[in-house]
């Protein structure tokens, strides 16, 4: 059981949260995963801000994990309260050993001893989620949605039943609630459509938690903390229907730029798009038109937030190479229409194209679970509202 920052938010609420697991408890061996309280992570990362406007990875690693340890101690006291044998444990103390990379550390081992001991004992450990400690004996973080990742990586490895992650909405949409009426709940998802979804930008489950329940076969169950209605199991399911959309999910803030008139030589487009990799740079897409027969515009869609670190790298690269000038937009979003095979089916392709082909597509790229589409911002609600009325992924 897994439970996010706002499931945790008050002593109140964590107080809910520990009846949840007093009730599952009777009839499981349960292990509990926690996030940090709502907010508490923001609040000290902007703390950290305060005091340095580029504070070291390592002291923000050590600073970040504080949060789940609050959550983790008050959470076993609510349980104690229940007369249950809570135990609380940090991700280090658990045996989460990590890479050395601080802020977004990458799981290489769980030695879980003493989590197969205190279950044995008839005991509920508590874990924080986000954290281990690395081959260094340093603490570390695994980024953002970290404790989903922590979550289904214990799932995994005690070859758990089941991993239930609780949250604030009622399960997977078609679309986000909380942006657009009368979306549809799924009552079930494929592993690979829920990784799927979860990578352009559906907030629900992290990729890499995702990314692991496909891998080692885990059921996994998004539910309500605040309610008790029936959530969306992602689990295997045979490829028995006609391919069709699932759900459309979207990422926003991306940024689009071109390098205009770049001489073509064969190795300029692989050089340009390792130079940015081995920056870092989170490529989404990148796509070259022809200017004339000697000349080419390469445009390449990242993250708006590495903008400044994107246009300074092709700007070296530009006088480099003498392409002409650089043109970037900032407005760019994606869309992404998501489901097994679809990618690949001709009438759901023609049927995308005709609902936006009163829209500007700036890119669009296939695959056999996804249909990504990258446009202007201001066309991104009309295009969804029209890709959830073609595909019926609305109640109305």
């Amino acid at each position: 059981m897994k439970f996010g920052g706002t499931s945790l938010a008050t002593p109140q609420l964590i107080m809910k949260a520990a009846k949840k697991v007093l009730h599952m408890s009777k009839k499981n061996n349960v292990v509990v995963v926690v996030s940090a309280m709502a907010r508490t992570t923001d609040k000290l990362f902007s703390m950290a801000k305060e005091i340095s406007s580029v504070p070291k990875a390592r002291e923000t690693d050590m600073l970040l994990t504080a949060g789940e340890r609050i959550s983790v101690a008050l959470l076993s006291m609510a349980l104690q309260k229940f007369n249950l044998k809570a135990i609380s444990y940090t991700g280090s103390q658990v045996g989460i050993i990590t890479d050395t990379t601080h802020t977004d550390a990458r799981i290489l081992d769980i030695r879980c001893d003493r989590l197969k001991s205190a279950l044995a004992e008839h005991k509920i450990p508590v874990v924080c989620g986000f954290q281990g400690v690395s081959l260094e004996k340093e603490i570390t973080t695994l980024g953002r949605g970290g404790s989903d990742t922590t979550a289904l990586a214990l799932s995994a490895v005690l070859n758990a039943q089941k991993c239930m992650i609780y949250t604030d909405v009622d399960g997977v949409y078609t679309e986000d609630p909380t942006k657009f009426v009368n979306v549809k709940k799924i009552k079930e998802i494929s592993y690979d459509e829920m990784l799927e979804l979860s990578s352009r930008g559906a907030q629900v489950l992290h990729p890499r938690a995702s990314s692991i329940a496909a891998r080692y076969n885990i059921p996994v169950e998004i539910r309500n903390t605040f309610n008790n209605k029936a959530g969306t199991l992602i689990t295997s399911l045979g490829d028995i229907e006609r391919p069709k959309p699932k759900a459309i999910t979207h990422s926003e803030d991306l940024y689009l730029v071109t390098l205009i008139q770049v001489p073509k030589r064969p190795h300029y487009l692989s050089q340009i798009v390792t130079e940015l990799t081995n920056s870092g740079i989170h490529l989404k897409f990148f796509f070259h038109g022809i200017s004339d027969a000697k000349k080419f515009d390469l445009s390449f869609i990242t993250p708006l937030d590495e903008r400044k670190e994107v246009k300074t790298l092709l700007t070296k690269i530009m006088k480099r190479l003498s392409a002409t000038s650089i043109k970037e937009y900032v407005d760019i979003c994606s869309v992404s229409v998501i489901g097994s095979g679809i990618g690949s089916d001709n009438k759901v392709l023609a049927d995308i194209f005709n609902c936006l082909s009163k829209i500007h597509i700036e890119a669009i790229t296939t695959s056999e679970l996804s249909v990504n589409i990258f446009l202007r911002k201001q066309y991104l609600h009309r295009s969804i509202n029209a890709l959830l009325k073609k595909f019926h992924l609305k109640t109305k």
